[in-house]
C-alpha cells in the first residue's frame, strides 16, 4: 500500500510540474538565458563575445556563433588536460559525458555538471504512470550495459551517459525498487556475461516482469539473437540450479547466488518449450506474460528495428519515451501507445535553452541548410511542418551549439512545442548507435583505394546501405571497377578485395570498431558490380524526376529499388575478416 501511495505522489507531482512547465515555457526559456548567462558570462568563451555587463539575450544572439563541437574542443581539451572548467562554464565539472560524434569518426567529451545530470531526471518515470498505472504491482526488466570509464590527463572521468548513470545513488535506489537486474550484473564490463545473467534473472522471475527494455531498440535485437543462442544454457542453469562456469566475474557470481538459489524444473520445461516453437512471434509475451509494454527509443535510425521488435512483441505497445543526447533531455512523448513510427516528443524549456535553426529536404529526402540570411527560432516561434536543427545552450559550456539532429515541428502540447526526429543530419550509415557520416565513408574509401592502384584498378563509382536483413546487421559497399585505360572490370582477387574491407573498417570511428567487437555489428561486405550498374541507377532516379546536370550518386541507399539494381549488377561478393581486434 505504500508503495502505491509513493507512485501516486510521484504521478501527482510530476504532472503538476509537467503542466507548469509546458505552459510556460516562454517565460522558461527566458529564464534559462538569463541564468546560464548569468552564471557564465565571466568565462573565457563569452568573453571573447561581450563583457560580463552586456550579457543578456540580444547580445547573446547578436555576438555569439552557432557552433558545432569542432569549434568548441579547444575549450573541451584544456579541461581535460587540467585546466580549470571556468574558462568554459562556472560551476564545478562533475566528469564528461563520452560520445561517439557524428563527424569525421571523432569521439566527443562532452562537460556534465550535478545539475545539468539533475534536469529532468524524473520526468520520463512519471509519464510511464500516465499510461500504465499498475506498474507498481511488478517489476521492470530493463537491460543496461556498461563500458569502462576512461580517465582524461588531468584525472575526470570520461564514460558513456548509461555507464555514468548506472554508478550513480538515483539510479541504484530506483534499481532496487523497480528492476529486477541486479547492480552487479549491470557493472560488469563483459557484455556476454553481463547479458547472460541478465536475462538468467529476467527468466527467474518472469513473473514479476511487467515492463521489458532497453535504451535502444538495437540492443533489443540484440538480446533476442543473443537468447536465441543461449536458451538452451540458461534452461540448463534453471534445470540444474548451477550458474555456468564461465560466468567468472565475482559481482555477477555474487549477485547470482541469490537469485539461482535451486533447481527448478519445471520453469526450465516452460522456457524450453517456448523457445522450441519453430516461430518466435509473441516471444516476449510468452516469456514475460505480465508485460504491458516494451520502452525503448526507436525513433531516427532505431525504426529500422520496430517490424522486428512488433513480431517478437505478439502486439505488446511499443514505447519510444525520450528524447535525449549526451548534450541535454530534449523531450518525452505524450502519447507513448502511438504508432512508433509517428511519434513526437514534447519539449522540455527548463532542459536548456533551445533554438531551431530552419533546414529544408531537398527532392532526396535529404536536410539542407536555408540561405545563411535565415536566423535560428526560439522555442515559441516554431511553425508546424517545418523542418529545423536542434541547437542548445546549457549551463554546462554549450552556447549555441549544434547537436546535429533533424526534427520537424508537429504540434504543441501547452505551449511548448512537439517534434518528431526526422534523422541524424550528415549520417548516411547506422546499425545502431553508431554513426557513419558521408565524410567518414569518404575517408574511408580513399584509404582502401590506395590498395588497388598498385594493380591498375580505378575505382569509379560506390554507393552503399546498412543491411539490417540478417542479425546482427551490417554495412554493404558497392564498387564499380575498371582497369586504367579500359573498362574492362579487373580479375577480383579475393586477398586483395578483403584487404579493401579491412582498411575501410579500420579507417571508421572507435564506436563502428567497438561494436565490431563486440559482435553487434557483423562483417563489412564489399559487392562489386559490372560496368554500367551506376549508370543504371542514375537512370532509375531520373526517372523520377531528378535532374541529370544535377544527379549526384547517392552515398547510402535508402530505396528497397535503387539496392535490387546494384544488386542485381553484382558480380563479386568478399567480406572483412570475422573478428576485429
Amino acid at each position: 500500500m505504500d508503495g502505491d501511495i509513493e507512485i501516486k505522489e510521484i504521478y501527482e507531482n510530476g504532472m503538476k510540474i509537467f503542466e507548469h512547465l509546458t505552459n510556460n515555457a516562454h517565460e522558461l526559456q527566458e529564464q534559462m538565458l538569463e541564468e546560464i548567462l548569468k552564471r557564465n558570462a565571466g568565462t573565457e568563451y563569452l568573453s571573447r563575445f561581450f563583457s560580463s555587463d552586456q550579457a543578456d539575450k540580444q547580445s547573446f544572439k547578436t555576438n555569439v556563433p552557432i557552433v558545432t563541437y569542432e569549434d568548441i574542443k579547444p575549450y573541451i581539451d584544456r579541461i581535460a588536460n587540467g585546466e580549470t572548467s571556468s574558462i568554459l562554464f562556472a560551476d564545478p565539472i562533475t566528469q564528461f559525458i563520452r560520445s561517439a560524434g557524428t563527424s569525421g569518426g571523432q569521439q566527443k567529451l562532452i562537460p556534465i555538471t550535478t545539475e545539468s545530470f539533475e534536469k529532468g531526471k524524473y520526468i520520463v518515470f512519471w509519464l510511464t504512470l500516465w499510461c500504465f498505472s499498475d506498474l507498481h504491482e511488478g517489476k521492470s526488466f530493463y537491460l543496461y550495459f556498461s563500458k569502462p570509464d576512461m580517465k582524461t590527463p588531468s584525472g575526470l572521468v570520461a564514460s558513456p551517459y548509461s555507464t555514468f548513470y548506472s554508478k550513480t545513488n538515483t539510479f541504484k535506489n530506483s534499481l532496487a525498487k523497480f528492476c529486477i537486474s541486479p547492480i552487479e550484473t549491470i557493472l560488469c564490463l563483459d557484455h556476454k556475461k553481463s547479458m547472460f545473467c541478465q536475462l538468467l534473472t529476467g527468466l527467474l522471475q518472469r513473473d514479476e516482469v511487467v515492463r521489458l527494455g532497453t535504451i535502444f531498440a538495437s540492443v533489443l535485437e540484440r538480446t533476442i539473437k543473443f537468447l536465441e543462442d543461449y536458451w538452451r544454457e540458461l534452461c540448463c542453469n534453471i534445470r540444474t540450479g548451477y550458474l555456468s562456469d564461465w560466468i567468472i566475474d565475482p559481482g555477477c557470481k555474487n549477485a547470482m547466488s541469490f537469485i539461482l538459489t535451486g533447481p527448478n524444473p519445471e520453469l526450465a520445461d516452460l522456457i524450453q518449450q517456448i523457445c522450441e516453437d519453430k516461430s518466435w512471434e509473441g516471444v516476449f509475451k510468452k516469456l514475460w506474460p505480465k508485460i504491458k509494454y516494451i520502452s525503448s527509443i526507436c525513433t531516427g535510425s532505431m525504426s529500422q528495428y520496430i517490424p522486428l521488435l512488433e513480431l517478437y512483441g505478439g502486439g505488446i505497445p511499443l514505447v519510444s519515451p525520450s528524447y535525449v543526447s549526451s548534450e541535454a533531455c530534449f523531450g518525452i512523448n505524450l502519447k507513448p501507445l502511438s504508432n512508433p513510427f509517428d511519434v513526437s516528443y514534447t519539449f522540455l524549456p527548463n532542459t536548456a535553452y533551445f533554438e531551431f535553426l530552419p533546414v529544408n529536404k531537398d527532392g532526396g529526402g535529404k536536410a539542407q541548410e536555408t540561405r545563411t540570411i535565415d536566423k535560428p527560432v526560439d522555442l515559441e516561434n516554431v511553425k508546424l511542418g517545418q523542418y529545423y536543427e536542434v541547437v542548445v545552450t546549457t549551463l554546462a559550456g554549450l552556447y549555441r551549439y549544434r547537436v546535429g539532429d533533424v526534427l520537424k515541428a508537429t504540434g504543441f502540447y501547452n505551449k511548448s512545442p512537439q517534434f518528431q526526429f526526422v534523422e541524424r543530419k550528415n549520417v548516411v550509415l547506422s546499425i545502431g548507435a553508431d554513426k557513419t557520416t558521408e565524410e567518414d565513408l569518404s575517408k574511408a574509401i580513399t584509404n582502401a583505394k590506395l590498395i588497388l592502384e598498385p594493380f591498375g584498378i580505378m575505382l569509379t563509382a560506390y554507393s552503399s546501405y546498412s543491411d539490417t536483413s540478417s542479425t546482427p546487421g551490417r554495412y554493404v559497399l558497392f564498387w564499380e571497377l575498371k582497369m586504367k585505360g579500359s573498362n574492362d572490370l579487373p580479375k577480383l582477387d579475393a586477398r586483395v578485395m578483403e584487404q579493401c574491407c579491412c582498411i575501410v573498417e579500420e579507417s571508421f570511428d572507435f564506436t563502428y570498431k567497438s561494436f565490431r567487437k563486440d559482435g553487434a555489428i557483423s562483417a563489412l561486405e564489399l559487392r562489386v558490380v559490372k560496368h554500367g550498374s551506376f549508370d543504371e541507377l542514375m537512370d532509375f532516379y531520373t526517372s523520377k524526376g531528378a535532374s541529370i546536370s544535377q544527379y549526384k550518386p547517392p552515398c547510402c541507399l535508402k530505396s528497397e529499388e535503387a539496392i535490387k539494381i546494384l544488386n542485381s549488377g553484382t558480380v563479386g561478393k568478399f567480406f572483412s575478416p570475422k573478428t576485429m581486434s
